[in-house]
């Protein structure tokens, strides 16, 4: 994967959010007439971007759950991941982590503008 692209309300909160949250930096930032954007990446994983776009004058709505459902993270230890999230004010949209197709778990909850987002701990093997 080389990129996932989230549409923002406020790019100043969301960077933040990512930052703080998640370690993100940011890689390039700029802006046009019609839109601002940047790209954040993460040093241990340098390839693959999350590209932020806020429309300074969006000439339509947009669906609230997108064509893009979710943006999911790894964690080695999920009720680890939870108990350090909730602590940073993450609100989950379940009260326990649900098991995956593979036998994993998982848990979602939302970012800055309600992008759909998700911890996923791996089957350990």
């Amino acid at each position: 994967m080389e990129h996932v692209a989230i549409i923002v309300t406020d790019m100043d909160e969301t960077i933040q959010y990512y930052s703080d949250m998640f370690g993100f930096k940011v890689r390039l930032r700029g802006s046009s007439k019609t839109r601002e954007m940047a790209f954040l990446y993460l040093e241990e994983q340098p390839s693959v971007e999350i590209e932020l776009i806020r429309d300074i004058n969006p000439i339509s709505d947009y669906n609230k759950s997108g064509i893009v459902n979710h943006l999911a993270f790894t964690v080695k230890d999920i009720n680890e991941a939870i108990n350090y999230y909730k602590k940073k004010g993450i609100k989950f949209l379940s009260p326990e982590p649900q098991p995956t197709l593979e036998g994993g778990r998982m848990i979602l909850f939302y970012g800055p503008s309600d992008e759909l987002l998700q911890l996923v701990e791996r089957v350990k093997l």
